[in-house]
């Protein structure tokens, strides 16, 4: 009986020091939950992107370049090797997928003005990044960050950009009722009112 509490009082013991280790700053896993997934400027585009094509398309967040293109069949085991190695560390803010296969239909990267830390991130196109996707026939939308942006802003950028390459027929509009709306199609450029009233904004 006395040898049974013994053990009994070892097992407690190791479970009290376990309990002690986990609390402490230095443990083996020192993390904690992050706040939010995205900035508040990833938050409102993101908010802004949903409603403009939600019903349409699958909207994917922070998605890597290796995950959207891959090497032709015909290249050799070397040269696939060097090509994959230039897609490490790049990634695509946002993927807009068929929703049937969850195939890639067009990559949309922010674009901050200023030339700061992280601010300036994307400002200057990565020719590589523009590439790849050309040569996949992912169309890319680089869309400057700025207040005033509207659903339908997004709406007609994206339309715009995915006629321009030919994926649909030219009758039809690839997102509904805005064919042919938006000069530029690479970049939406008419605010209309502050992005701060969108209730994602920050």
């Amino acid at each position: 009986m006395g040898s049974e509490m013994c053990i009994r009082d070892r097992i407690l013991i190791v479970v009290a020091i376990g309990a002690v280790k986990l609390n402490e700053p230095s443990l083996t896993f020192p993390f904690k939950k992050k706040q939010n997934l995205f900035t508040p400027v990833e938050r409102s585009f993101l908010a802004l992107i949903d409603e403009a094509v939600g019903n349409q398309f699958r909207v994917m967040c922070r998605v890597k370049l290796s995950d959207v293109v891959a090497t032709r069949d015909s290249l050799n085991k070397k040269a696939a090797k060097s090509a994959l190695s230039r897609t490490s560390g790049r990634h695509l803010d946002f993927v807009l997928c068929a929703k049937g296969d969850m195939s890639p239909v067009i990559a949309i990267d922010l674009v901050h003005a200023t030339q700061n830390g992280k601010d300036g991130y994307k400002r200057q196109r990565d020719w590589f990044v523009s590439g790849a996707l050309d040569a996949a026939r992912i169309p890319h939308v680089r869309i400057k960050v700025r207040s005033g942006y509207t659903a339908n802003d997004i709406r007609q950028c994206i339309d715009a950009k995915l006629a321009s390459v030919r994926i649909a027929s030219a009758n039809t509009p690839l997102v509904a009722g805005t064919a042919g709306q938006v000069k530029d199609p690479n970049i939406a450029t008419r605010p209309t009112k502050p992005l701060g009233q969108d209730p994602m904004a920050a």
